[in-house]
């Protein structure tokens, strides 16, 4: 059965809309018990080699009654490198560190899908022996790397040739075929925050003349090529995507997201992806300004598997949230990382721990695996 087929789009029906964060959905073959996804978040913890802090396995083990995890962005190559100690997914360590994750997750009797990330033009020289890192286009960027030398300004990178393309394809595709050696139930590709392949699809960003860029399908192109690769280790119902239309930091702006999200939708749709994860906040700076039209309503009608929310969303926004049919899933970041046992503090409308944001990112236990649970 597919997940176009599986999927409940509008539980409206049912009398208690508090409790449709708690129904079952059925994603694929997936079956997962909860609307809960555990939203990806760098910690910053990787040990040498980018390879995924032993506590790791604990951290996620302890999150794992969400309905799907999704883990921090894991760079696919060394030149998807851009802040000091994020876990990769490209090398035989990596890939045995990320399988002590999954089997504590699969013991734990949770589902886990690896972010494959590469971030582009977000990054530095330091992190790849002096040479530029590379984009679409080579474009000033405000903002800064966090390097081993602390925050560093953000330099100008170098456009990638057209003929390098089909190498950036295959990281992803090799990033998709280790996820599967190290036990994951699945992939999400990370098309979000300004990174490289949001740097391909935006025009702010992407001033190419070449056969990927210019047009809308031709800035469409490479993070289609990225998602086709990836479904086709992986089999399309169990790769999502991930995107944040109004995302504008790292100097990211496109002319027309509704037009640009709208086609790309509709593109992942026909590829059949499980799923749609968009991240456009409900309140606070990352909202869309005002009087502008919210972009996630609009993907609801161009993508026909699952959808995924994310930004802002408490219990009762996400319960909502489905309820409208507005989406399938809601995805929390906070939250779970300060309570490891939301779906069960949610359940019962319990006190939420406070996070401590200064232990976010870096650190080893303090701020990872020391919040506690309700029991």
């Amino acid at each position: 059965m597919s997940i176009h087929q599986s999927v409940v789009r509008k539980p409206a029906a049912v009398a208690n809309v508090t409790e449709n964060l708690f129904l079952p959905v059925r994603l694929g073959e997936l079956e997962l018990p909860n609307r809960m996804v555990m939203a990806p978040m760098t910690r910053g913890r990787a040990v040498d080699g980018n390879v995924p802090n032993p506590l790791a396995a604990t951290y996620y083990a302890q999150r794992a009654s969400a309905g799907l995890i999704v883990t921090e962005g894991t760079q696919v190559s060394p030149q998807g490198v851009g802040y000091i100690r994020t876990p990769g997914i490209h090398s035989s360590k990596q890939v045995a560190g990320w399988k002590t994750v999954t089997d504590a997750v699969h013991r734990a009797g949770g589902r886990i899908f690896a972010q494959l990330w590469h971030v582009g033009r977000v990054s530095h020289p330091d992190f790849h022996d002096g040479a530029l890192p590379i984009a679409p286009s080579a474009l000033h960027v405000d903002g800064e790397a966090f390097t081993p030398r602390g925050k560093t300004k953000i330099v100008i990178p170098r456009a990638a040739e057209t003929n390098e393309i089909p190498g950036l394809v295959e990281q992803f595709r090799k990033g998709a075929e280790n996820a599967k050696a190290a036990g994951f139930d699945g992939v999400e590709i990370h098309g979000a925050n300004g990174y490289l392949l949001d740097q391909f699809l935006r025009d702010g960003s992407n001033h190419r003349t070449d056969a990927y860029g210019g047009s809308l399908s031709n800035r469409a192109r490479f993070p289609l090529e990225v998602a086709e690769a990836v479904a086709g280790v992986w089999g399309a119902e169990r790769v999502g995507y991930r995107i944040a239309p109004r995302f504008g930091m790292f100097s990211m702006s496109d002319s027309d997201p509704i037009k640009t999200f709208s086609y790309f939708a509709e593109r992942l749709s026909g590829l059949g992806l499980g799923y749609l994860h968009v991240l456009e906040a409900i309140g606070g700076p990352m909202a869309a300004p005002s009087g502008t039209e919210r972009v996630t309503p609009i993907l609801r009608e161009k993508f026909n598997g699952a959808l995924i929310v994310n930004g802002g969303y408490d219990l009762d926004a996400g319960n909502e949230a489905i309820a409208r049919g507005e989406a399938d899933l809601v995805a929390y970041g906070t939250p779970f990382l300060a309570n490891p046992d939301l779906p069960d503090r949610f359940r019962t409308r319990a006190d939420l721990n406070k996070p401590d944001q200064s232990t976010f990112y870096g650190g080893e236990e303090k701020g990872y695996v020391d919040y506690p649970a309700l029991s």
